[in-house]
């Protein structure tokens, strides 16, 4: 016992021979590895750069970027003249050196140029996903890149990053860096460097901005172009604020004096007068300039010579603009821009490839078309219907349309009348509130905001104080709205069967040298199933044959829908033919009221002019249809009595409306005898492959967002 016990003892104090040996090795195996990289990194370093004693001095010569359209045709030319004026860094206020090492190096004064712990995440995404992906850069890193480095996304240019980082740091102090950094960086607008970013934002010199005016000069960089306060105050505004939540999280700021900066106004430069003709197609090639910048970074888009290729259709994008000159003139605003403002985006449905892009009158920088998110109002209502009909609900479904309250909300049609009973085709087709309340009362309203954001629609709030989950999204009352390149990209999924592409503006993007860098990959996904796509463009059609479309009529098989919300602040119609999806929006910068201008009026109209031309040319063709039983589909939706409202204090419904209301009893007796209705040309009954669901979600806040309803 004795013994076994001593050479137990001994063998917990000598570790195994073998373990010794595997350690070992792996040790050996690691310094292999390290040196390996530091050696091909230095090769890496030395065959590619003649680097020069002075580091500072080595700036790469600028290149102009080309854009071409979808035929390979050059449409514009990409180039900053340099609006740069070096300061010292003693000149820069301390709130906006805190502001930047907070937001993009929180470390900044801690590592040696590197951040080993970036990097290892860094390294990690990157052989996760086998390309390099995921940064991890410092301060001292986006330093050597911007000035010395291409924007290849590459391991040797990394790997030259990091080596430019490291002797930097030795060659330069911290402070020097900084002032390095603060004055190369790009700030959009042509402005280089935080001088030139003072003077250009606020009229101002850098060391007189004040804690608010700091924190929205550091949230720009990011992404240029989209946090400019000139071009989106939205967005710059939310910017702000994340770039002072993190000056308190370092402990550069207290939580009050920050909380009191957010909802401090901006005092900025008014923009110079622009020229009424600002170029062809000019919102869209800013777009593609800020995606541009968001991937590879301002110095490779204005410096580095890429060759662009977009998918924009100029004939399209002519005929988009001519039409968009059919925007009534109203009053200009304080800044100087004329009232109403519009949009119009047009894509292919197939490939998701934005063909037209129009963001405003060409007045400004304000691109409606991707930045403005508006109330959609019953432009909404499609993704009601499309839930619906994937939940055994047919186009020849009855609902009653009869008074209802939900809370203290009683949802009302635009004329506050009432028909009785009604098909869902006939609710599409003018644009009844109270049954489409009632059909996502009965589904739940989290159907309805699954299927549109599976369609493209990236805006919605599901959390929160204020949030969609209630049924005033029904009738398109959402918290934030929706931009209309995402509304048109959504609706492309009702043209192309059910399936929706994400939207493309970018095909292939080529260095100075014709190399490929880049080619699109869009992301494409089954939302509905191809009959109740079919189904709900039947429905769809019929709004633009005889309902609330009607004078979006182009003469050859369309589907479309109006939305006005309540208060006239936002008008719109989106339609498609079988190959081109299009919306035109219409409202006013300061959200008032349009004057009485619905969805199909000055809208549809446009819409037609823009599609009429468009299409010159392409034959027409049919929808495709698909065949489908009715199964156990719904017959009629009953109400529910908790919320239905006694008759006698429904208002009558006006004559016009009884023979509607007579159809939809004869469609219902029909479907009680086993017999499907007679649908116009073009129907096909579904049959839905999941259940219906019950509930109705929270009761709604009426508010100004609201659809009218019937236009």
């Amino acid at each position: 016992m004795e013994k076994r016990s001593q050479r137990s003892h001994q063998q917990q104090r000598s570790p195994k021979k073998g373990n010794t040996t595997k350690h070992k090795t792996l040790l050996g195996i690691a310094i292999v590895l390290l040196v390996m990289l530091t050696g091909i990194g230095c090769g890496f370093l030395t065959a590619s750069m003649n680097t020069k004693s002075d580091l500072a001095d080595d700036i790469r010569p600028p290149a102009s970027s080309l854009v071409y359209d979808s035929n390979g045709n050059e449409i514009a030319t990409i180039h900053a003249a340099e609006n740069r004026m070096p300061v010292k860094l003693d000149q820069v206020p301390k709130n906006l050196q805190d502001a930047f090492v907070a937001v993009e190096d929180n470390r900044f004064y801690d590592h040696i140029g590197v951040d080993p712990r970036g990097i290892a995440r860094a390294i990690w995404a990157n052989l996760r996903g086998r390309t390099v992906s995921e940064g991890g850069s410092t301060i001292t890193q986006q330093l050597a890149k911007n000035a010395y480095l291409t924007q290849d996304r590459t391991l040797k240019r990394k790997i030259q990053e990091v080596f430019l980082a490291l002797r930097l740091e030795h060659q330069y102090t911290k402070s020097e860096i900084l002032e390095l950094y603060l004055n190369q960086i790009y700030f959009g607008q042509g402005a280089y460097g935080v001088q030139a970013a003072a003077r250009t934002y606020f009229g101002k010199d850098v060391e007189d901005l004040t804690l608010n005016e700091c924190a929205m000069l550091a949230g720009i960089p990011k992404s240029p172009n989209y946090y400019s306060p000139l071009n989106n105050l939205q967005a710059a505004q939310e910017r702000k604020a994340t770039v002072l939540d993190q000056m308190v999280k370092y402990g550069y700021l207290d939580s009050a004096t920050a909380e009191k900066t957010k909802t401090e106004k901006l005092d900025l430069v008014k923009p110079d007068p622009k020229s009424e003709d600002k170029g062809e197609a000019s919102y869209f090639v800013d777009y593609v300039t800020q995606k541009l910048i968001d991937k590879y970074g301002a110095d490779a888009v204005y410096k580095d010579g890429l060759q662009v290729y977009t998918t924009i259709d100029m004939d399209m994008q002519r005929a988009a603009e001519k039409a968009m000159k059919g925007l009534p003139n109203g009053r200009k605003d304080s800044n100087g821009v004329m009232q109403p403002q519009g949009s119009l985006v047009a894509i292919d449905p197939h490939t998701g490839y934005v063909k037209a892009m129009v963001g405003g009158r060409g007045t400004d920088q304000f691109n409606r078309a991707t930045m403005a998110e508006r109330q959609p109002g019953s432009a909404f209502k499609p993704f009601v219907f499309a839930a619906a009909l994937e939940n055994k609900f047919t186009p020849s479904t009855v609902i009653n349309d009869s008074p209802i309250k939900i809370g203290d909300w009683e949802p009302q049609n635009d004329e506050h009348t009432f028909s009785g009973p009604v098909t869902m085709r006939q609710v599409a087709q003018h644009s009844m509130n109270v049954p489409t309340v009632k059909i996502a009362q009965k589904l739940g309203i989290e159907k309805v905001l699954y299927y549109a954001e599976e369609m493209g629609i990236t805006t919605l709030v599901k959390d929160g104080p204020h949030n969609d989950n209630n049924l005033s999204s029904a009738l398109g009352g959402l918290t934030k709205g929706v931009t209309p390149l995402e509304l048109t990209s959504a609706y492309g999924t009702f043209a192309n069967k059910g399936v929706h592409v994400d939207p493309v503006v970018i095909v292939k993007v080529l260095d100075r040298n014709g190399k490929v860098i880049d080619e699109a990959n869009p992301e494409q996904r089954n939302v509905i199933s191809e009959s109740s796509a079919a189904e709900l463009t039947s429905m769809l059609q019929d709004v633009i044959r005889a309902g609330t479309g009607r004078r979006a009529n182009i003469g050859r098989p369309a589907a479309g829908k109006t939305g006005t919300t309540s208060d006239y602040h936002d008008a719109w119609f989106v339609g498609y033919t079988p190959d081109l999806v299009a919306s035109v929006w219409i409202g006013n910068d300061d959200n008032t009221s349009l004057g009485g201008i619905y969805g199909g009026t000055v809208p549809a109209t446009i819409w037609k002019n823009f599609m009429t031309e468009a299409l010159k040319g392409i034959p027409a063709k049919d929808f495709d249809g698909a065949e489908s039983s009715g199964g156990d589909s719904i017959g009629s939706l009953e109400d529910d009595k908790s919320t239905a409202v006694s008759k006698k204090s429904a208002e009558p419904a006006k004559k016009e409306t009884k023979s509607t209301e007579t159809k939809a009893k004869d469609d219902a007796k029909k479907q009680q005898q086993g017999q499907q209705p007679a649908a116009p040309q073009g129907q096909a009954p579904a049959q839905a492959p999941a259940a219906a669901g019950g509930g109705g979600g929270a009761a709604p806040e009426p508010g100004s967002s609201v659809s009218k309803g019937r236009n």
